[in-house]
């Protein structure tokens, strides 16, 4: 399982990282910059040694017979003196490429004068090896005149390296010492700085950690930093959804403890008065199968109430065809509106809304239970699928006995029952769930001169 890194650990990779990064390239551009100025310097010196020697040249004869000749004094090379490290050589060439004075063995120089040099002079660096090391070596074209004669001598004054590389040494070990002492401090700075940009995240991170597994009370971090109070205010609103969830599953465990232990009492006494003999079987039978159905029923409808927070979890609504789900739940239906022998009519058109497949059916469903209880054997039952004034709407209309007055505040709770005939008090508070989660809008109506109208408005996909 890969680790993962804490947010002070990523803080401080992302930030030390480049900073480490980007003074390696300035130490190794500072260094280099550095070793050019000191050969540079070192380069003026073999430049000044080479004139110093030029200008101890000397020409005796005429014409043909013009020869040069050197007598280096030690002056001449007394710019290395304060040095033991480094050793010099020199050597001059006179006008026929002759050996005139120095060192006979130095290589002989094959390169060219560059055109634009840095000094006003016929000079010209490089690097070559002498006696098996290393050498700079600096070679100085002089011209030189007397009475009888003039020409053109080279001049070559070579040093070891041992004193470039020295320097080169002290200019790497000052350069890194302060590049290192730079990173040191932006590293103490930057942990210093995420220590306490982060010391709000530790410390809401404690809270929770502490808190009991039923404390969803809102998270309070007055001093976070800005960059968390979303984090903070989505975690709130994420406990708030699970304390109603909490709150729902609890009110729902207590409405089922009370609502079924009245059929289930029932029941058993039914049971027990048919096991004693108190009523003929057939009778007894009925009875018990009656209450198992009201107990059926029941239990139905309550866990239809519990799954609509469920449903409305899964994901975003979608666009379906609300004619369809009518007609296949009217379908279903059938069987209980052949039962009571009821002249029932759909008025269908296709028209889409926001919705959930299964709430949209449950919804249906009990609208039409309803309707189809409340309607006396015989009389008439209206389904509309329609537009109303450019919204979604269902309409379902029976021809009970309608409302009592004053109960419509009542009857979307659950277990409350506005109606003479039986029911369990479930269905219209399963419809406003349903309607509260799909975000449509219902209402109650009475008919004159009996009947009610169920409408529902739905929102329509954009």
């Amino acid at each position: 399982m890969t680790r993962r890194l804490s947010l002070r650990r990523q803080l401080l990779l992302g930030i030390l990282v480049p900073v480490v990064a980007i003074v390696s390239i300035n130490t190794v551009s500072l260094y280099r910059q550095a070793l050019r100025a000191a050969n540079t310097a070192y380069d003026r010196t073999l430049l000044a040694s080479a004139k110093s020697i030029g200008e101890e040249l000397q020409v005796t004869g005429g014409g043909d017979q013009a020869k040069l000749s050197a007598a280096v004094s030690y002056a001449a090379l007394e710019a290395f003196e304060a040095d033991n490290r480094s050793r010099i050589f020199y050597k001059v060439t006179g006008f026929a490429g002759e050996m005139v004075s120095g060192f006979e063995d130095l290589p002989a120089w094959r390169g060219a004068i560059p055109t634009q040099g840095p000094y006003a002079a016929l000079v010209d660096f490089y690097d070559d090896q002498y006696g098996g090391e290393p050498v700079r070596v600096a070679v100085l074209l002089q011209p030189v005149a007397g009475v009888e004669g003039q020409g053109m001598a080279t001049i070559q004054v070579a040093e070891t390296l041992e004193l470039r590389h020295t320097l080169a040494q002290q200019i790497l070990v000052a350069t890194l010492w302060r590049q290192i002492a730079l990173v040191a401090v932006i590293a103490v700075v930057v942990v210093l700085v995420v220590q306490r940009a982060t010391r709000p995240v530790r410390r809401l991170s404690g809270q929770l950690s502490a808190r009991s597994e039923s404390d969803l009370s809102p998270i309070a971090a007055p001093d976070a930093p800005r960059e968390l109070l979303p984090l903070v205010d989505a975690t709130n609103q994420v406990m708030a959804r699970l304390q109603r969830l909490l709150e729902h599953q609890k009110r729902f465990v207590r409405d089922a403890s009370h609502q079924l232990r009245t059929p289930l009492a029932v029941l058993k006494t039914q049971v027990q008065s048919a096991q004693h003999g108190d009523l003929p079987a057939e009778q007894a039978l009925q009875e018990i199968g009656a209450t198992v159905e009201r107990a059926t029923r029941l239990a139905n409808q309550m866990l239809s109430l519990a799954k609509v927070e469920q449903v409305q979890a899964q994901g975003p609504l979608v666009a379906l065809d609300l004619s369809d789900v009518v007609s296949q739940v009217a379908l279903d239906t059938a069987p209980l509106i052949a039962a009571k022998g009821l002249d029932f009519e759909l008025q269908s058109a296709p028209i889409d809304v926001l919705g959930h497949d299964w709430m949209l059916r449950e919804l249906t469903r009990n609208l039409l239970s309803n309707a189809v209880r409340e309607t006396p054997p015989g009389g008439r039952l209206l389904v509309v699928v329609g537009d109303d004034n450019g919204t979604p709407m269902l309409r379902v209309c029976d021809s009970g006995p309608g409302l009592r007055p004053g109960s419509v505040e009542h009857l979307f709770e659950p277990f409350h029952t506005g109606h003479p005939t039986e029911g369990s008090g479930l269905g219209l508070a399963i419809c406003r769930s349903i309607c509260d989660a799909l975000g449509a809008r219902m209402k109650l109506v009475n008919r004159q001169p009996c009947g009610l109208d169920a409408l529902v408005h739905f929102r329509a996909p954009a």
